[in-house]
């Protein structure tokens, strides 16, 4: 019910933006609008998985999980904002593993003394969020070695070649994975998937009508918040770093978000932790990569160089905290308060850092 009542955000967004109303209230608005619409963005989807079957759905989940972010991303990308495009990789990656991955572990482990989950899944995933990692630090390593070892003048545009290449192996890596959990193993995860299938509901025109139509409407909600987030930061007291890593990553996802904290809460914590790690392993793989492909062909040019050391810092410690809490296969209470504390202390930091 909340995501319809939320839903009135959305003309009240167009009307400030048609105003010209001051930033801060269109920013306020627009982020409010993006919750039910992302929301949406995914019921649809499950709607049409269900449909497909179980590997076509698979597929399509796998594909669009974070679509909506994507968007919003990519709104930014072709506005300039590349350091908040970069914030945002790094803070949905956060968000997922510490706050949403914590608040499940934390109010599941209220309810139950000790939930267990699909430990073999488990460690493959955490073995992705280390290739992750990696990933994420070689650019910047590469760039370091660049201006240190080799001081190249102009370091952007081999810093922009060796983030494609590290792009292109990330997406086949995805891939890989998508084929490797739908098709050659896919009694890995097998009780995953029979737990999380989705009965439709819905008609299929309905679903693809919602999905167009809420998909235009992240965009224009995207195109608002974007416009306005100069203004309204200034306004509020906020970095933009502090926004793209913290903020936009929570209306992004906020639907799915939600989800995993209710499947944790009644003891379904196979699916709690597949929908945590997993979307977190679909931004570094999937979506971090193709904002660096197309901002190079659509002439906005980004790389995977993170010039903030604590972004690394934050990375590294929620991939060790998240390896730590799910390779054992068992949660309790403890252990979300631990994943809390780390996103809480993050949080602090990147609020208190100068952008």
């Amino acid at each position: 019910m909340w995501n319809y009542i939320l839903l009135a955000f959305v003309p009240l967004a167009v009307a400030l933006e048609v105003s010209h109303a001051p930033a801060v209230w269109i920013f306020l608005a627009s982020s409010l609008a993006l919750l039910p619409l992302a929301g949406l963005m995914g019921r649809a989807t499950e709607e049409l998985a269900g449909r497909a079957g179980s590997t076509v759905g698979g597929l399509l989940n796998a594909t669009f999980g974070n679509a909506a972010e994507l968007i919003i991303a990519l709104v930014a990308l072709f506005a300039g904002k590349i350091e908040v495009v970069k914030a945002s990789i790094t803070g949905s990656i956060l968000s997922n593993l510490l706050l949403v991955l914590g608040l499940s572990v934390f109010l599941g482990g209220l309810r139950y003394s000790t939930q267990r989950f699909n430990a073999q899944a488990a460690r493959l995933m955490a073995s992705l969020l280390t290739l992750t990692l990696i990933a994420f630090l070689l650019p910047a390593l590469f760039d370091l070695a660049e201006r240190g070892f080799f001081k190249v003048v102009d370091p952007s545009l081999p810093d922009q070649m060796f983030s494609l290449a590290t792009a292109g192996v990330l997406v086949l890596i995805y891939l890989s994975n998508v084929y490797f959990s739908l098709r050659t193993h896919k009694d890995l995860i097998s009780g995953i998937s029979d737990e999380e299938h989705h009965e439709a509901t819905w008609s299929l025109p309905v679903a693809v009508g919602v999905l167009a139509a809420a998909t235009a409407g992240v965009a224009v909600m995207a195109e608002f918040l974007v416009g306005s987030l100069e203004e309204a930061t200034q306004a509020l007291g906020l970095s933009e770093f502090f926004v793209g890593i913290i903020l936009i990553p929570l209306v992004g996802n906020a639907a799915e978000h939600f989800a995993a904290v209710v499947f944790a809460m009644k003891n379904k914590m196979d699916l709690a932790v597949q929908i945590a790690v997993g979307s977190s392993l679909q931004i570094a793989l999937l979506v971090a990569p193709i904002l660096v492909i197309v901002g190079y062909f659509a002439g906005h040019p980004m790389d995977l160089v993170f010039q903030n050391p604590l972004e690394l810092a934050a990375l590294a410690a929620s991939i060790l905290a998240t390896n730590a809490v799910v390779r054992d296969g068992e949660t309790h209470w403890l252990e979300g308060v631990l994943l809390l504390g780390v996103y809480l202390l993050l949080g602090f930091a990147f609020f208190f850092t100068p952008h």
